[in-house]
């Protein structure tokens, strides 16, 4: 984004962060969670130090959000670098049980150490952590099946941390999304933008909608697996991609004055608010 510096950390996350931090001590196994759109943008550069001497426990959300050919592609790359993902939809809770019993598992596990040790058997403390608005409260929710944090898709709902009981072996630490005080890689904050995990207050919409529409024009090759294809645009909008001499400011200019009267921030807002919702289709921004 060499024409758009993406940068986004407002107070909440730095007072989260440092709450974080103090936390991290009582904490035995964290939850990462990550956007199976971008799960490689998702990954906290801090997350090595985070989880040192824990158990980690890595998972995609929003399966749903991407085609399976890209979700084996990125399975098994994960286990080529010797990490197990757990795949879920929080949103209906598929993959949920199993997330829910490998994090007793590695509980149980943590407790018969601890008792080798002499030490006294005590609820596990697990902390969700990820980017903004992946989906940690959602998981929360589902895993304990009820609604006991707040969770919404839009970056920044949850401000403060909080300990939430899953069951007698484990107890929960709900924090809010957290982000690099700088986000060095403009690549991926552009991603983290189109996906909505950032607040929109940091990026310019009709810029990180053209680059949507760019990353289309590129990706085309790989349609099988990111699930890209010109086609999905013209279904949707009856403007085709490649009839535009393969200018993103011409598709957006034609398609708001067939749908917004015009308007080509509304429309850029349209084409944005589209792909969040799975509307357009299930597509991966990112391949392993």
């Amino acid at each position: 984004m060499s024409t758009q510096i993406i940068q986004w950390y407002p107070g909440h996350i730095a007072k989260a962060k440092t709450q974080l931090k103090s936390n991290l001590d009582r904490v035995d196994l964290v939850i990462e969670v990550r956007d199976a759109r971008i799960p490689r943008s998702t990954s906290h550069p801090s997350l090595k130090k985070w989880t040192n001497n824990k158990k980690h426990l890595l998972v995609i959300n929003r399966k749903d959000m991407i085609c399976p050919q890209a979700l084996k592609a990125w399975d098994q790359w994960f286990k080529s670098q010797g990490q197990r993902p757990w795949w879920c939809n929080a949103k209906t809770g598929e993959g949920i049980q199993q997330i829910k019993n490998t994090a007793i598992q590695l509980g149980n596990e943590l407790n018969n150490r601890r008792l080798l040790r002499g030490m006294r058997h005590r609820a596990v403390r697990a902390l969700t952590l990820g980017f903004p608005n992946v989906g940690k409260s959602a998981l929360i929710n589902r895993l304990v099946n009820k609604k006991v944090v707040q969770s919404s898709r839009r970056a920044g709902v949850t401000r403060s941390l909080r300990w939430v009981r899953l069951d007698q072996k484990i107890d929960l630490l709900d924090a809010p999304g957290v982000l690099p005080p700088q986000l060095e890689d403009q690549e991926a904050a552009l991603k983290l933008a189109i996906c909505d995990d950032i607040g929109q207050a940091a990026y310019d919409v009709e810029l990180v909608a053209k680059r949507f529409l760019r990353i289309f024009m590129h990706e085309i090759e790989q349609s099988r697996i990111t699930g890209i294809t010109p086609e999905i645009l013209q279904m949707r909008y009856g403007i085709n991609l490649e009839d535009t001499k393969q200018s993103e400011g011409i598709w957006l200019k034609n398609a708001a004055e067939k749908h917004t009267s015009g308007d080509t921030l509304r429309m850029a807002q349209r084409l944005l608010d589209d792909f969040r919702k799975n509307l357009i289709g299930p597509i991966s921004l990112e391949l392993p």
